[in-house]
């Protein structure tokens, strides 16, 4: 009697080891699963768009203004000066190059798209990197490594309208449907930044603001940039009748007023 006890505990025992085996090993398996269902929304993107499926971490735009020429000196620093604003984009963020033209609002889009994230930014478990690097190349890194060479250097326009289009810019992306109320908002202007329409002219009224306020530019193209981050890449002229500092004073004013911070001025080198 004693030995077959001892069998059937010992069998009860191999039974229990074996089950403890199972249960851990089934854990383990859907612990496995759910941790590749938790990855497997990751890095996948709109093929249509190459924005994230839940719409564009943050929204970029760079205003270049070709209502006037630019010298060699400052057309390669304003290129030097463009790619480092590009290479700031992250993974899922969304660019679009716009040209100023001398009608108020007319803007020419020259890239406009999303920063897919090249290969190192995918789960090769869940995503293919090396896929995702030849999309990355194909739509969105040489594309604005070239674009550079493409910024239009022609004669002076009868009028720059700088505030019609950043007014354009506001309302035709940071209001669109691809901004997400958290989403970063980023504009670059790059410009000798004289307003000259015929509402409002600085070569005409200097930069007294409430000459400004109290022509029609500030009710015709008055915009809010409310959660805007503005940057002023800035093309210096030689005949222009004010000092640049009361310049760069006058555009903070007029970025602050509207409600958009202003994050810095960076003059680019050489003499227009």
């Amino acid at each position: 009697m004693a030995r077959r006890s001892r069998r059937r505990k010992t069998g009860q025992a191999g039974t229990i080891f074996a089950a403890v085996v199972l249960g851990i090993l089934s854990i383990a398996m859907l612990g496995g699963f759910a941790w590749m269902w938790s990855r497997s929304g990751k890095g996948q993107i709109d093929a249509s768009t190459n924005c994230p499926l839940g719409g564009p971490t943050s929204l970029t735009a760079v205003l270049i203004d070709a209502t006037d020429p630019i010298s060699a000196t400052t057309m390669t620093d304003l290129k030097n000066e463009f790619r480092k604003t590009i290479g700031k984009v992250e993974s899922g963020g969304y660019v679009r190059i716009y040209t100023l033209n001398s009608a108020p609002g007319d803007l020419t889009v020259m890239f406009d798209g999303c920063n897919p994230g090249d290969g190192s930014t995918v789960d090769s478990w869940t995503n293919n990197p090396a896929r995702r690097q030849k999309k990355w190349e194909d739509a969105f890194g040489d594309p604005l490594s070239k674009l550079p060479d493409q910024i239009p250097n022609g004669d002076s326009a009868s009028q720059s309208p700088i505030m019609a289009g950043i007014q354009k810019i506001k309302l035709s992306l940071f209001d669109s449907g691809l901004a997400k109320q958290d989403s970063a908002k980023r504009l670059v202007v790059a410009s000798d930044m004289i307003e000259h329409t015929a509402l409002y002219s600085q070569y005409r009224s200097g930069l007294d603001y409430q000459k400004y306020l109290a022509s029609a530019a500030d009710r015709t193209y008055g915009t809010s940039l409310d959660g805007v981050s503005v940057t002023i890449l800035y093309i210096d002229r030689a005949k222009k009748p004010f000092k640049s500092l009361d310049h760069a004073e006058f555009w903070t004013q007029w970025v602050q007023n509207h409600h958009g911070e202003f994050e810095k001025l960076v003059g680019l080198e050489g003499l227009n």
